[in-house]
């Protein structure tokens, strides 16, 4: 045995005495100190684990700084407060209050019992980089963790907390010290604080997934093309991450593309700080920052830090997986059947402008594509952002070389109500994490059919580097099938070609035009 091997084995049958309940507690010993975790049902939950110092006071806007140690026995039964954020809209990736910039912590789940390092899979959550957390009941990691896995979850700096840059501020790093891309600092510090501890779970750091949904699949994105997160992951799952999307320089305007900085000079002149000094926005209440949201897909909170060298990401996805520049590890990618339904290529938003650089001439090829206006309508918002950048980017990986699994999600409970013909945004999340009863919807036979299956691939793809097995419906894997995926559909799993295909190609046209 390993000596990380004998640290888990022994750190996990370490415990004591709750005197307030008579039970018997596990107990691990991380970096900074003893935790108290609770057991129920064979699995080990240790919650609200600092990853990071508070970044409060003289620490907003700088990169995560290491976590302090305490002393004695830190209980770790409960989650933290969630980061600031505008109200959820009854999303419930968001867990519950209080919200406060103390917020850097991230939850473990882990059987309670092994032999030796079982595989180990940090969630990223999702919420336009603008709300989520960790410590959503809809992201319990007990029911993965059965499968003989370690789950993380993370909490991460979210809108101008997490993203945000001013000239003060730029001029405060003096070039040496991170601008801008805060949040995603907090992620990739989260996946050195599991490199270093998750051992004493049971975990192995040297068999590490990120997954992550929406904007939590965006950033496992960036991570794949963000050189200070290399080796600190071992595979990736990305669920409906876009994939097209253009970041924001820090400080270079690009046209019609105000930089970071001159977005956050702008916001801070609308609270009437023009000019004003670092020490001056650090003062102004978290609170304040929430309103107007920073938009998304509009280049508020992509971020692009490290074009000038430094910084954590240095180009926009795509460019960099077409240069084959992405971390040579599996990947799983896939989208859901009815993304953004609700959403028209007419709305006035950043969604609804993707397709204004269209020609004549491929607008009337896309009309026939999809029989009509109300076809086009329906789908192309969300084949233009999610559909073809998934099988684009799973064409790209696999060209690489490297294992890729394309997926598409297209079960939907009877008990829905929304009327989307087919899977929404972000729907999947409960069935990956084969927690239904955290769904706003009754829970039907096939319904958990659906969770089991894919909550097995999850968890063998963690494993092994390759979702296949176990007796599951073969996943055919890109390099050797390409134009093929696994659809997850209400009458269980089943392999096939990628739907609309005629479709993604003149999207794929298009795109390769106006790049």
């Amino acid at each position: 045995m390993s000596f990380a091997s004998l640290v888990a084995a022994v750190s996990l049958h370490m415990a004591t005495a709750d005197p307030s309940s008579g039970d018997v507690n596990p107990v691990v010993r991380v970096e900074q100190g003893a935790l108290v975790g609770r057991v129920e049902a064979g699995i080990a939950a240790y919650k609200a684990i600092p990853y990071a110092a508070p970044p409060v006071g003289t620490l907003r806007w700088r990169e995560p700084q290491p976590a302090a140690a305490w002393t004695g026995m830190r209980d770790a039964s409960s989650v933290g407060p969630i980061c600031i954020q505008p109200p959820s809209g009854g999303d419930p990736g968001v867990g519950p209050l209080p919200m406060s910039e103390d917020c850097l912590t991230l939850n473990v789940w882990a059987p309670a019992a092994v032999e030796a390092p079982v595989p180990v899979m940090v969630w990223i959550h999702g919420g336009g980089l603008n709300n989520g957390s960790g410590t959503a009941a809809l992201y319990d990691g007990a029911n993965l963790a059965r499968r003989d896995v370690v789950v993380v979850t993370v909490n991460y700096r979210l809108g101008r907390l997490g993203f945000f840059a001013h000239p003060a501020l730029t001029a405060e790093a003096g070039g040496e010290a991170l601008v801008g891309n805060y949040g995603l600092a907090d992620i990739v510090a989260s996946l050195e604080w599991v490199r270093g501890n998750i051992a004493a779970f049971g975990g192995d750091p040297d068999n590490v997934t990120v997954f992550g949904e929406s904007a939590g699949g965006a950033a496992v994105l960036r991570l794949m093309i963000a050189e200070p997160a290399r080796g600190l992951f071992h595979r990736a799952v990305v669920q409906s991450g876009l994939g097209r999307e253009q970041g924001t320089l820090t400080s270079r305007d690009q046209p019609g593309r105000p930089s970071l900085e001159t977005r956050g000079e702008a916001f801070a002149a609308s609270l009437g700080l023009a000019d004003a000094t670092a020490d001056q926005l650090r003062a102004v209440p978290a609170e304040a920052f929430l309103t107007p949201a920073p938009s998304f897909y509009g280049g508020d909170l992509l971020v692009i830090d490290g074009a000038d060298g430094g910084g954590l990401v240095d180009g926009d996805v795509e460019p960099a997986f077409a240069a084959g520049l992405q971390a040579p590890v599996p990947l799983i990618i896939g989208t859901n059947s009815a993304e953004f339904w609700w959403m028209k290529p007419s709305d006035l938003s950043p969604y609804g402008e993707i397709d204004d650089a269209l020609t004549p001439g491929e607008r009337a090829a896309l009309l026939n594509a999809y029989g009509g206006e109300d076809g086009y309508n329906a789908h192309v918002v969300s084949d233009l952002a999610f559909n073809e950048p998934a099988r684009h980017l799973a064409r790209l990986h696999a060209r690489a070389g490297h294992p890729t699994w394309l997926y598409r999600f297209d079960v939907v409970s009877a008990a829905m109500p929304e009327p989307h013909g087919g899977a929404t945004h972000a729907s999947e999340r409960p069935y990956v994490f084969d927690n239904l009863s955290a769904s706003s919807w009754a829970v039907e036979g096939r319904d958990q059919r659906a969770a089991t299956a894919m909550a097995d691939y999850w968890t063998g793809f963690a494993a092994t580097g390759d979702p296949n097995g176990g007796g599951r419906p073969a996943w055919p894997e890109y390099r050797a099938m390409p134009g093929q995926l696994l659809m997850f559909g209400n009458d269980g799993p089943a392999a096939g070609p990628v739907p609309f295909a005629d479709r993604l190609d003149l999207i794929e046209a298009f795109y390769a035009r106006i790049r």
